[in-house]
Parts: structure tokens; sequence; C-alpha cells
């Protein structure tokens, strides 16, 4: 019998999405994806203090940027909502008072105090932290003690001694928990309102959820969550655990490692297929030595057999020579508009453009392209291309513009300048060669005092690119004291 394929990804909208999610996420849409099954976005949102509107659309939008796309959930809507914990806490409740009348789950009246005293009496035996079961067994009496004395009360759920957990997990294999290190843990908070363990169990049971791919550090929840599927009497979905993402040094990722949010990469100028091909490799590899993919050709490739054991590496390199990779195969009227909001934090370009303006742009980009890592790097060119002012000059320069050849080369190079009809890229090229050959020098001599005078630096971008871009009469304006 076939199995229709339902994977979900449920973030928690505490923050924005950042590398880690999204790599789960992409991993959950890829098998609904190449099974023809259907892919979920719900908001585990139950942290009241913590969850914000704001933080949801966050996560939405940068699955959307990604182009991940939902089938069921927040926005999409779907024959198993709502999609947000929060709206769900009648559903809970009718499966909470299930498990109260089946006798495995109790009311637990134990104060902070009293579980912080036993935690310490455990630790100083030796014993791992778990709840004993105090209130496991009250009476009528008892509780109705506890009740008139105004104990806040939670809800805790029996756990079975003496059973064998065991996880098929698709990445790790098969890894085995014993119920006895649990401990009856809390289902519903004194607030009524479920924990994440608990929801989370519900909503893949009721959403009808056949596969779970998140990252490694549920996996110490999975058994909790496999006992209150068998006390519900539901098969859990399959899962796979996915390994950690670590920095270059091996150490768990931190913001400065580059484990920012999802859509900062966005705000740099980092191309959305760049993020998602880097984001894949993470973990996963290809039966081939290929290193690019489309969203679609990964669609195809993809399997959790191919999904490694060992942590992930996180490294920035590589995903600034992915998204370079991108930035050359990309429509260059696209990087021209992705490029304008950085040209205009420099001051240029501000209000509606001409057509003439869009043609520069675009030429600029392309022009700078073999120079960048990312869109936003072209704050540190545009001054190369802009302005009838030379751009302060590195100490090295002046040894060149004293150069016994340059004064020459640049009085050469300028008649030819006023004179010139056209100062495209190509007629510049050929204006520099004709100036090499009449003055018999080769290339270095003469294209090093010319970006020297025209630049203020060694190197950079194509010297007939600024030089068409600038216009002749920045050009002119910049040699003017040679």
């Amino acid at each position: 019998m076939s199995v229709n394929i339902r994977t979900r990804f449920a973030p928690s909208p505490t923050g924005p999405l950042h590398i880690g999610g999204a790599r789960s996420a992409l991993f959950d849409y890829l098998i609904a994806r190449k099974l023809g099954g259907t892919f979920i976005v719900r908001s585990e949102d139950t942290d009241r203090e913590r969850s914000s509107a704001a933080s949801e659309q966050n996560i939405l939008e940068a699955l959307r940027w990604l182009h991940i796309d939902w089938d069921e959930g927040i926005d999409a809507g779907g024959a198993y909502g709502p999609y947000r914990q929060t709206e769900r806490l009648a559903l809970y409740g009718q499966y909470t008072e299930r498990l109260l009348k089946d006798g495995k789950a109790y009311h637990c009246y134990c104060t902070e105090e009293e579980l912080e005293a036993e935690r310490r009496s455990q630790l100083a035996r030796g014993e791992t932290p778990r709840y004993i079961g105090a209130c496991r067994h009250l009476t009528e009496e008892q509780r109705a003690a506890y009740e008139a004395a105004g104990r806040k009360k939670v809800v805790r759920f029996h756990v079975p001694v003496g059973e064998q957990l065991v996880v098929r997990d698709l990445i790790r294999g098969e890894v085995v928990f014993d119920s006895g290190g649990i401990g009856d843990f809390i289902i519903v908070k004194s607030d009524g309102i479920p924990v994440y363990n608990y929801a989370v169990v519900i909503d893949d049971i009721t959403m009808n959820i056949t596969h779970v791919i998140r990252g490694d550090e549920h996996l110490s929840n999975t058994p909790r969550q496999l006992v209150l599927y068998q006390a519900l009497g539901e098969p859990a979905p399959v899962f796979g655990h996915v390994s950690l993402i670590l920095n270059t040094e091996g150490h768990k990722m931190s913001k400065r490692d580059g484990d920012t949010a999802v859509l900062d990469y966005r705000a740099k100028g980092y191309l959305p297929e760049a993020l998602v091909n880097f984001v894949v490799l993470l973990g996963w590899s290809p039966s081939d030595e290929r290193e690019f993919f489309t969203l679609e050709e990964l669609t195809e490739q993809f399997s959790l057999e191919r999904v490694a054991k060992s942590p992930a590496v996180f490294d920035v390199n590589k995903l600034n020579y992915i998204n370079a990779h991108y930035l050359k195969q990309a429509d260059p009227d696209r990087l021209a508009h992705l490029a304008l909001p950085y040209l205009r934090e420099e001051g240029l370009f501000v209000g509606e453009l001409t057509d003439e303006a869009q043609r520069w742009i675009r030429d600029f980009v392309q022009a700078v392209l073999d120079h960048l890592a990312y869109l936003a790097q072209v704050k540190e060119y545009i001054h190369y291309f802009t302005g009838s002012e030379v751009p302060a000059a590195q100490a090295e320069v002046q040894d060149i513009l004293t150069g016994e050849q340059a004064p020459q080369v640049i009085r050469l190079f300028k008649d030819k300048i006023q004179t010139a009809e056209d100062l495209s890229a190509e007629a510049v090229k050929g204006i520099i060669k004709a100036v090499t050959k009449e003055l018999k020098l080769s290339g270095k001599l003469v294209f090093m005092p010319l970006r020297a005078a025209l630049t203020g630096q060694m190197h950079g971008p194509e010297l007939y690119h600024i030089v068409s871009l600038l216009g002749r009469e920045n050009v002119l304006r910049r040699l003017a004291r040679y």
C-alpha cells in the first residue's frame, strides 16, 4: 500500500530563520517534492513570552525568498489547520483529558523548591536528575488539600519503566533509549499551555505527518515523543536527525561564524539559489563531483542516504565561492536591480532611474563582477567609476607616478581621450593599445601609471571599464594635475 508522504517544518517564531532552520526546511521540502508528497509549514508559538508575529513573518519571508514553497500551513491553509499551536489549545485539551482518564497522565502539585531539593539529592547520589513520581498516586484527599492550599498544578505523563525505545533513524540508524532514564515529564504547564514534546506529537498525529527531518539537537526529545505515540495508540513518523553545523574550527556556530539570519544574507546581496545550493551541501553530498544544483535538480537527486552522520562545517569562503558562481550566471539586468540599493546607500541614483542610468548600473556591475562574492561589495568599487576626484591614493602609487615614462603616458592618453568620438570599453582598450604602440612601451608601463592616476590604486577592475564608465569629463578632471 502506498503512503502519502507528508513532511513538515515547524519552527518556533522566537527569532529570525537561521541557517540551521533553513537546512531542516530544505531537507523536508526536498523529501516531499521528490516522493510526490505534501510539505507543511506550521508555527510552534506556545512560548508566549518570546514568540512574535514579526518572527513568524520573517521565517515565512525567508522561506519564500529561498523558493521553498509549502502546500499546507500558515498563509496556505489546508484541511488540517489551524497551523499555529496557540490556535489548537482546545484540541490539546481533548487529548489531555483522554490521557488523564486512561491513567496515563496525572496532575502534579510539586513546588519548584521541592523539585530542586530532589534534583540536588539525586545529583549527590550520582544519579541523573529525573522526576520520581511523587504525585503519581495521590489520593483524592491529598489532591483536595493541595487544591485548597492554592498549589499550582501541571500535568505529567506517566512514563512506563523498563522499556527499550527504539528510533530507527533514517540518518543515524538504530538508536535505543531506556524509558527508565526519562522520568515522568510535564506535558501541560500550570497555565494550561502544552509543552513542545507534547504539542508536537499531537500536531504530527492529527496532520498525518509521515516523515520528520530535523536537527540533531532534537534526538534527545525523541524518546519522550515515542512514549506519547505509544500511549495514544498512534504510529510514530519516520525520523531523520541531521548533524550539527560547526564552524571551521570545529565549534558550535555563532553569529561571528556566519550563523546569521537568512534574510541578512539577502541584505548583503547573496542570491537565493546560491544559499540553497550552499545549505544543501551542509551535510548532503551528491553522487558525483558536481558542486552546483538548481532546486529542480536537487529535487531529483536528493536522498537521506547521502546525508552524513558527522557534523557539517560552515565555511563562508565556500558560500562566497558558490555565490560568485551564481552572480556570473545571473541576468545582468537582474543584478543591476539588486545592486541599486547599495549604490543608493552611497548617495547615488536617488530618485527615478533613466534608461541611461539603468544601462550604466548594469555595465558597472558587469565590470566588477569578477571581484564580487556578494552584491553589497559593489560599494567597495563604485568610487573607481564615479566622480571627478581620485580616491585616496595608496602609498606605493607615488612611486609609479614619479616613474620616468609616467608623464608622457598620461599626457598622450589625455590627448586621445579629448579627441575620441567613442569611449566604449572596446574603444578605450584600443586607445590604451595605441598609447603603448606610439611610446614603444610595455603594457605594464602604460597601464600602471594610468591606473594610479585615475584610481589611486595599484589593482582593481579593468582599466578600460573604469575609463568608459567614468566618462570623458571625469577622466580629464582626474588627470588634470598631470
